[in-house]
């Protein structure tokens, strides 16, 4: 009887049940879960790549207007209009020349200009530096107004502070970042003589004269996007110190500052990653003006002179270019989370 009474006892205590998966893989699975899920992340890169390729392809070919008129001239013959077609291939179908650059970039051919004749994916990489190091610094000083505001305005909240931080920004945020870029140039360059209003000077003239070429073009930037990053850590962080734990923290006797880097700021911080992997689509559209007010040679400002001059090849490898990067940035943020919280690393793997 006795043995009877302890297998039923045993049969009676809670466990895991038969038949239920675990939320949490196995060792043995957590290598096919993880290949899943940057399949599944490369697979769509690969649509939005195409889909954008095929917009843009489409959208230039609709304009109005021959590209071999720019290439001849207006006063050109018939015939020599017939000899440009033929020799850039516009004398085929759209869907042919959109099959024929599709297969050639997917080798890294994205053509050659039809105004310079020069490589597409030469031109891009010539100038990429310009652009990224201009996204970089204008990110970073974004980042060194937006995170101390945004703590001061969490840890004050509803403050006179707060209240201070909060209108100079929204008066920011009203005004574009052209007309931001101007006044950036009136200011420190006419008025006090303490930047170049226009120029590029490349890292081997010296770090110096590199950096002082970009401080108001990136200055121009992050005067509107710190605004936004402000607001979120601000909202984060206010309902993050409301959490339970902060209260252990601060009753465990832990500094106020170890309290805020260490305990509500990590947390807080995945809405804030979020907003930058999505502001660098707007940093992108953005360097186009300011690159040209700056004078900056970046794929920007390339772009802008290949829709002017209808260089469709040029236009069509900086876009898939852009887009490239910014879903691989997008990408990348999701990885980012994992790093910040291991609670998330296998968990985004079962999501399909």
């Amino acid at each position: 009887m006795a043995r009877i009474l302890v297998k039923t006892a045993e049969r009676q205590i809670p466990g895991p049940a038969r038949g239920i998966r675990s939320p949490w893989p196995g060792r043995r699975n957590r290598m096919a879960l993880q290949l899943g899920w940057t399949a599944r992340k490369l697979g769509r890169l690969g649509i939005v790549l195409v889909a954008v390729s095929v917009l843009t392809f489409g959208m230039l070919n609709g304009l109005p207007g021959d590209v071999a008129y720019v290439v001849g001239g207006v006063e050109t013959t018939p015939e020599n209009i017939a000899r440009i077609r033929q020799d850039l291939g516009l004398d085929h179908s759209p869907v042919i020349r959109y099959l024929m650059w599709a297969g050639d970039a997917l080798s890294g051919d994205l053509g050659h200009s039809y105004l310079t004749g020069e490589p597409v994916m030469a031109s891009i990489l010539a100038r990429l530096p310009v652009t990224l190091e201009l996204l970089v610094i204008s990110q970073i000083l974004a980042l060194c107004m937006a995170i101390p505001t945004g703590v001061v305005c969490a840890c004050r909240c509803n403050s006179a502070a707060d209240r201070l931080i909060n209108g100079i920004g929204f008066a920011t945020l009203s005004i574009p970042s052209f007309i931001m870029a101007l006044l950036a140039i009136y200011l420190f360059s006419i008025r006090l003589h303490w930047l170049p209003a226009t120029g590029y000077m490349p890292l081997s003239a010296g770090l110096w004269k590199n950096l002082r070429a970009f401080v108001l073009p990136g200055f121009s930037i992050a005067l509107i996007e710190w605004v936004v990053l402000m607001r979120v850590l601000r909202s984060d962080m206010i309902t993050t110190l409301q959490q339970d734990y902060i209260l252990m923290a601060r009753a465990k006797g832990l500094p106020p500052w170890k309290v805020i880097l260490h305990h509500a700021f990590r947390p807080s911080s995945f809405t804030l990653l979020t907003i930058i992997g999505l502001q660098i689509g707007r940093h992108l559209g953005e360097t186009v003006i300011v690159e040209t007010l700056f004078a900056l040679p970046g794929i920007g400002r390339m772009l802008l002179k290949a829709i002017y001059n209808r260089d469709y090849l040029m236009v069509q490898g900086g876009i898939l270019l852009i887009t490239f990067g910014y879903v691989t940035i997008n990408a990348t943020i999701d990885i980012a989370y994992a790093i910040i919280d291991p609670r998330i690393r296998w968990r985004g793997a079962n999501v399909r």
